[in-house]
């Protein structure tokens, strides 16, 4: 089988490097082009990120050599040699619009890790095992814009994916109220304990835009779709605290839920434990086991379980009755692969299951 040629917007920043890693042996995708800011092209991506290379693998060999391009002024010409763009820029949001929605107009596939495009209407914001249905709004999307070929779609921050998994194979016994209390990683926002030696034995109480996220883009991953637009679910409520720790990749979350039908802990561990909707479509990156639980007191911890599957896996554990909720426990993902190239790659894999690419 040939490979579908494909190409990372922002291959240089530290979302861009991940994709760079994960897609090394993919066997459906292939990197052709790499592209970044004005700064970085003209220059091999070797060059382009030496001393900024965040991750403990070597550059790949096949993408070493690359010139990177410009995101913008070269925009035509990679077109030409790409089928999907996998975007991790880090500009402004009005510019990610645009420079997104220039490549869909070109007649290229672009799956976006960045929250520019989230809240736009007609644009689905997904996670393969949660509402993969939501590339329906595609068709909507390409007909309201006089796409054929193009389109956009989103994966949902990173902070959410742990939490909304393990409700989402709850859903049965309708969750109500949600209390999360979120402890995200550095990477999260690019960065390296070289890059931010502030973070060593430090933790900062408020992440900026991340509570809003936390609690409205489970939302909207669980809407319906009705009369070719997506109706935001109106529960569960969710109340969201996000803090940063000094943590190099993975987001943690304790989390206490109340339902309409409380379910025992027999059926919540029964619900994990079946909750496998991609099984079936042999997804490459699919984790062959979605939701992790651990009976140890002490687990999942970050340090130890965050590659579980590959870095694709969510964690669970410390299920226990709560005093004002029904249940409490902990919950973890690997922000950086799960959470954004991971989990676009993922997405794309559905994707060419679905018949979009």
């Amino acid at each position: 089988m040939d490979k579908i040629p494909v190409v990372i917007l922002g291959a240089t920043g530290s979302v861009g490097q991940r994709f760079v890693q994960l897609l090394e042996h993919h066997p459906w995708f292939e990197v052709v082009c790499v592209a970044a800011s004005l700064n970085s092209s003209d220059k091999t991506y070797k060059k382009a990120v030496q001393g900024r290379w965040n991750l403990d693998s070597d550059i790949p060999k096949n993408i070493r050599k690359l010139t990177v391009q410009s995101v913008e002024k070269d925009a035509k010409l990679i077109a030409k040699k790409v089928k999907i763009v996998f975007s991790a820029l880090d500009m402004e949001k009005k510019d990610i619009k645009r420079i997104e929605d220039l490549y869909a107009s070109l007649g290229v596939a672009v799956i976006s890790n960045n929250s520019a495009h989230r809240w736009t209407e007609d644009v689905p914001m997904i996670i393969p095992e949660i509402n993969p249905e939501h590339t329906l709004l595609i068709d909507v999307q390409r007909k309201k814009r006089g796409w054929k070929k193009g389109f956009i779609v989103v994966k949902p921050n990173c902070s959410i994916q742990s939490y909304v998994s393990v409700l989402t194979a709850l859903k049965k016994y309708i969750p109500l109220n949600v209390r999360v209390v979120s402890m995200q990683a550095i990477s999260g926002v690019g960065k390296t304990f070289k890059t931010w030696p502030d973070m060593l034995d430090n933790i900062i109480p408020y992440i900026d835009g991340e509570e809003e996220k936390s609690e409205r883009e489970p939302l909207k991953v669980w809407g319906k779709i009705k009369g070719g637009k997506l109706v935001l679910a109106s529960a569960p409520n969710i109340s969201a605290t996000c803090v940063r720790i000094p943590i190099s990749d993975g987001h943690m979350a304790s989390v206490s839920v109340s339902f309409k039908i409380k379910p025992s802990q027999n059926e919540i561990l029964k619900a994990i434990r079946l909750y496998q909707p991609l099984k079936s479509l042999n997804l490459p990156t699919s984790p062959s086991t979605f939701i992790y639980y651990f009976k140890e007191e002490d687990r999942p911890q970050i340090k130890r379980d965050r590659m579980i599957e590959k870095g694709m896996g969510i964690s669970m554990g410390r299920l226990e009755e709560d005093s004002e909720y029904h249940w409490k426990f902990i919950t973890m993902a690997h922000n950086t692969i799960r959470g954004a190239a991971g989990g676009a790659i993922l997405l794309a894999e559905l994707l060419k299951k679905q018949g979009y690419l």
